[in-house]
């Protein structure tokens, strides 16, 4: 891989071509730091390859363009990748993205950088239970335990589907599972996934699988992309199967355990770059779209892991882009 992958001097003429499967794992594994990078490889996710530098996940909606994270590539490639990509798609708009690519959006092509949501990112290797703020994992941990709830890692369960049908139906969105922004259930691509499934009774009552964050061809951190739990056990599977799953890769020697975003959960200034516009129609969406997805639920649950906070941008054109948010909203199936 790393004789594919070439210097500056050498970028400029390369055309756009067609990676194999195997060659975009392999960029996957070599440039795969957004905690989103493993999900570009979700079934109908279109590509921008660039031979020699990495490529830009994507899925079309109404004829809009919506690019998922950042470039899979170097992020000294950032600003080429993304150049060549808004020669060929420039009305796109680019979802859950880090500052760098907002700071080249915004300068070089004119775009919004506005904030979208935040991230929270633990350091493993200071990880413990102990602190006041964790005092609700915890009593997660220990109503579990009271419970007769153990944890155990293995590939699948019989009982998956059935908890994750009866999941869904509790969510504030029944009619399908969430796409593009959280990667389905079910992918073809598996390589070096986690699952972690609770059980009580001898009978699996919930499940996370944890997709790898790679730099460099290594394992950096996971990232629990997938969470479901048996609708009768009201208290703190997820916190439960979280403490496990960390343990776990503490003890591997896995550096971080990313939580993923938080939509929406929005840092009260605004930065230049942002459209106060559409920031305030997010704030508003947080306050009362709970109807639409449980976004305060989450961003409480996820700060209760104390992990450091960043933000994460959407990048856009117009300063309230409504189409491309409602056509976002659809292609999530969150409408």
């Amino acid at each position: 891989m790393n004789d594919k992958i070439l210097s500056l001097d050498n970028v400029q003429s390369i055309a756009p071509g067609k990676f194999t499967f195997s060659e975009r794992v392999e960029y996957l594994k070599q440039f795969g730091k957004h905690t989103q990078s493993f999900s570009t490889l979700q079934p109908n996710m279109q590509y921008f390859d660039l031979p020699g530098i990495g490529y830009i996940g994507y899925m079309k909606k109404w004829g809009m363009t919506f690019v998922l994270s950042d470039p899979v590539c170097a992020p000294e490639h950032f600003e080429l990748l993304l150049s060549r990509f808004h020669k060929r798609y420039p009305r796109a708009s680019f979802i859950q993205v880090s500052k760098p690519v907002v700071d080249i959006l915004h300068t070089r092509l004119g775009y919004y950088g506005t904030q979208f949501g935040s991230e929270a990112r633990v350091d493993l290797t200071k990880w413990s239970l102990t602190g006041k703020k964790k005092q609700i994992i915890r009593t997660a941990l220990n109503q579990a335990e009271k419970a007769g709830m153990t944890v155990k890692e293995r590939y699948s369960d019989d009982h998956t589907r059935e908890i994750s049908e009866a999941w869904i139906q509790t969510r504030k969105c029944k009619s399908n599972e969430i796409r593009f922004l959280i990667r389905p259930m079910e992918m073809s691509y598996r390589e070096n996934e986690r699952h972690f499934y609770a059980y009580q009774d001898g009978k699996a009552v919930g499940f996370i699988y944890f997709d790898p964050v790679y730099d460099r061809n290594k394992i950096v951190s996971y990232v629990p992309n997938i969470s479901r739990a048996n609708a009768d056990f009201k208290q703190g599977i997820f916190y439960t199967l979280m403490a496990h799953a960390m343990t776990v890769f503490q003890a591997e020697g896995i550096p971080y355990l990313d939580l993923g975003l938080i939509p929406l959960a929005l840092h009260e200034d605004n930065e230049p770059q942002e459209s106060s516009l559409l920031k305030k129609a997010m704030r508003l969406i947080y306050k009362k779209g709970n109807f639409l997805y449980n976004f305060q639920g989450l961003e409480f649950t996820k700060s209760r892991f104390r992990g450091e906070v960043s933000k994460t941008y959407v990048c856009h054109h117009s300063a309230l882009p409504i189409k491309e948010l409602f056509a976002m909203f659809k292609l999530t199936r969150l409408l």
